[in-house]
């Protein structure tokens, strides 16, 4: 008599799944490692080069000096004041680009005539340089933070309308029309369909969008202000503090690459439907 196997076909699933849950956490150590010690070298090397061809510290500064200026920094307090200023105005600038950038794509990719009136002018304000914006910002609403806010949400509107247009033109058009067939409204194919189908695209936006609104908060620091990091590079850049400056860039790199990372889990979270996302793929358009 033949012995059937009556053993579920998922009962060795998780003596597979092991194996291979140890295997990538071995790869993202391995990764990290690979990484930090590619900076590492990197410093060690900047560090050698600079020291031993004697370049002034006003010019290109050493690693240990540009270390020791962010202890300083952030020792006596500095570093914070200026950073919460900085932070302020790009999150409610990101925030208030995004949320009109969203609102006003899914106004122009919904209705035909809100794309023939207000698209054209919104490609000719995209054309104007935000560098040269920036003054007009800081005559109009002042040296505070009213400015590095408009500022900031300018620069980071564009690639959540665009992203947003792309995104809801995206939707398929054999489910289009099975929605329009079974007497949907407008309504419940933009939130049924329309809107799911963009989120890749809007996440791809907000990427990119967080980085840039911290552009242009600085920029518009650059231009005016009482306080922030881009405020301080300047006092720095006139007393001619290398390694201080320098330390301030570092510091905005950080934050950028940390918004941008922050960004990427909320990205998974949301979309834990899309494969690209998961696998860290960025999906859609970006500007």
């Amino acid at each position: 008599m033949t012995t059937i196997d009556t053993a579920r076909p998922g009962a060795a699933a998780p003596e597979v799944a092991k194996p291979a849950a140890a295997a990538r956490r071995y790869g993202k150590a391995r990764d990290a490692l690979a990484t930090a010690g590619f900076i590492a070298a990197t410093l060690g090397l900047w560090e050698f080069m600079v020291r031993w061809m004697g370049v002034p510290s006003y010019i290109v500064p050493p690693p240990s000096d540009i270390v020791m200026a962010l202890y300083r920094g952030f020792a006596s307090g500095l570093y914070q004041r200026h950073l919460g200023f900085t932070l302020h105005a790009t999150l409610l600038g990101f925030v208030i680009g995004s949320a009109v950038g969203i609102g006003l794509g899914a106004l122009i990719a919904s209705f035909r005539y809100a794309e023939m009136l207000i698209y054209p002018y919104v490609i000719m304000f995209k054309s104007m340089p935000k560098v040269a914006l920036a003054p007009l910002f800081t005559l109009w609403f002042g040296l505070g933070i009213t400015s590095k806010i408009v500022s900031s949400a300018i620069i980071c509107f564009f690639p959540l309308l665009v992203n947003t247009i792309a995104g809801l033109r995206s939707a398929d058009e054999d489910r289009l029309s099975l929605m329009k067939s079974m007497g949907a409204t407008r309504w419940q194919t933009f939130r049924y369909l329309r809107f799911p189908s963009a989120l890749p695209y809007i996440m791809a936006g907000f990427e990119l969008g967080v980085v840039l609104a911290l552009i242009g908060t600085i920029v518009a620091e650059f231009v005016g202000a009482r306080a922030g990091l881009g405020r301080l590079i300047q006092i720095m850049n006139a007393n001619m503090d290398g390694p201080g400056q320098f330390s301030v860039l570092i510091l905005l790199a950080l934050i950028g690459l940390t918004m941008n990372l922050i960004v990427r889990r909320v990205k998974k979270w949301v979309l834990f439907w899309d494969p690209s996302a998961q696998s860290d793929q960025t999906s859609g358009p970006s500007l």
